[in-house]
């Protein structure tokens, strides 16, 4: 084992923010699988690295239990992720200010054990660039398609080209993943992007639970709101142009990077636009039908998760329904009841016809498009009141909570009648709740 930290830059918030690195990170080293797959062990929160500048390089528990069981969460939703082995307290109190308003407060401290076969970030070239040394960014560009992308050939020109359109493609599609269900990263960073399109970096994240396309769950970020949930795509593509600028030296052809970007703009649409006719239980993609209900879910607080999923169990075989038997499945999505007007209704029933209209013609079965449904939309998802209840739980020594929630969130998409809890919409106490609305970068 040969322990190390790992320096590289970044893009903050959409300004060069120069040597960044890992602060609170330690990478263990390489373990291979009986399959013959490498993965890098990286422990956060263990103490001080080169690069934890002025900071102590620990973690606390709070965003120890977020990171653990989020990045789990995702794993199963079917989001490609980081992973995470172990969780364990230190038995030491460290200093955090969670809301950098000058009150800082002692917390339980921690180390989590997370798993990927590399952490290399965008920022990890963008740092030699920076400097101007090409040799350092060749030696890590050609190990990094060495060892990861070993399928495209010997590094060269034209191999260097062929990887940044995989890594836009890989990029996209985890785009679109979190679009699906309704994830927010919070802090797109380019040092917290990962070569390999994988989420990584889980701080202030955040499910959309009312359908707010402009939510963003940071409260560093909720005045230009930068990364909110609908900006996602095309800020991964900024993010994308940053890393073709930092390897054009390698390449010196501007052409053929700026088509790939083009390209991540056309592979993005095909993937989510499969996934939300996935998401309906379609086979074809339905413009005006996705875009009108996209429109009528911001009418009224309604939340997403719910929504899909009830969706599947509105009965579309049937003709003669009433408004009212249409709408019955659909009533546990709302939070203020008292908002669903007649005219909402209406308007909502109108989509659900047409809706019917479409699934019919495509000769689909009420039976099959649930199912179809139900393996795109899941049923449980981190929702942030949830983290932080089992947070209080572990900050009093009690974990019970925190493996209750791992176990449900492993099989998202299975009705888990004993879990049913865990599927309910916010309750109204967490509406402003430090830790269930907004959080900070130390989260």
């Amino acid at each position: 084992m040969k322990p190390y930290a790992q320096c590289y830059g970044g893009h903050q918030f959409g300004n060069w923010a120069g040597q960044l690195g890992d602060g609170r990170a330690i990478n263990l080293g390489e373990v291979t699988n009986k399959d013959g797959e490498h993965f890098c062990l990286q422990l956060k929160g263990a103490g001080e690295t080169p690069y934890s500048r002025t900071a102590d390089g620990l973690a606390v528990l709070r965003s120890s239990v977020r990171e653990f069981l989020c990045s789990e969460a995702m794993f199963h939703l079917g989001v490609p992720t980081t992973r995470a082995l172990s969780l364990i307290t230190t038995g030491e109190d460290v200093v955090r200010d969670m809301f950098y308003d000058g009150r800082p407060q002692k917390e339980p401290g921690a180390i989590v054990c997370r798993v990927a076969p590399s952490f290399l970030r965008f920022g990890s070239y963008q740092i030699f660039t920076s400097r101007d040394d090409l040799t350092t960014l060749k030696t890590i560009v050609d190990h990094t398609i060495t060892s990861e992308f070993p399928h495209l050939g010997e590094p060269c020109v034209d191999v260097y080209i062929e990887w940044f359109k995989e890594i836009t493609e890989r990029t996209a599609e985890m785009i679109a993943h979190w679009m699906r269900v309704g994830f927010v990263h919070g802090v797109m960073n380019t040092d917290n992007m990962s070569i390999l399109g994988l989420t990584i970096d889980y701080g202030p994240y955040g499910w959309l639970e009312d359908y707010d396309p402009n939510w963003t769950p940071n409260t560093t970020d909720a005045t230009n709101k930068r990364y909110r949930f609908n900006n996602q795509s095309p800020i991964a593509q900024w993010n994308l142009l940053q890393l073709a600028n930092a390897i054009y030296p390698l390449i010196e052809q501007a052409e053929p990077l700026r088509d790939i970007l083009s390209h991540y703009i056309n592979h993005y649409n095909d993937t989510i636009q499969a996934m939300r006719a996935q998401k309906l239980g379609m086979s074809q993609y339905d413009e005006e039908l996705h875009q009108q209900l996209h429109d009528i879910l911001q009418l009224v607080e309604t939340d997403m998760t719910i929504f899909f999923r009830q969706l599947a169990n509105v009965d579309l075989d049937s003709n003669e329904q009433s408004d009212e038997q249409l709408l019955a499945s659909l009533n546990d999505a709302y939070y203020q009841v008292d908002q669903l007007t007649d005219e909402y209704k209406n308007t909502l029933c109108k989509w659900l016809r047409a809706y019917q209209l479409a699934v019919n013609a495509e000769g689909i079965s009420n039976d099959q498009r649930k199912q179809k449904m139900n393996r795109v939309n899941p049923k449980y998802v981190l929702r942030n009141y949830l983290a932080q209840l089992a947070i209080d739980d572990a900050e009093q020594g009690d974990f019970k909570l925190v493996n209750t929630l791992l176990e449900c969130l492993r099989h998202p998409y299975d009705e888990q009648p004993e879990m049913e809890q865990f599927a309910e919409k916010r309750p109204e106490w967490a509406r402003v709740r430090a830790g269930c609305s907004m959080l900070s970068c130390s989260s």
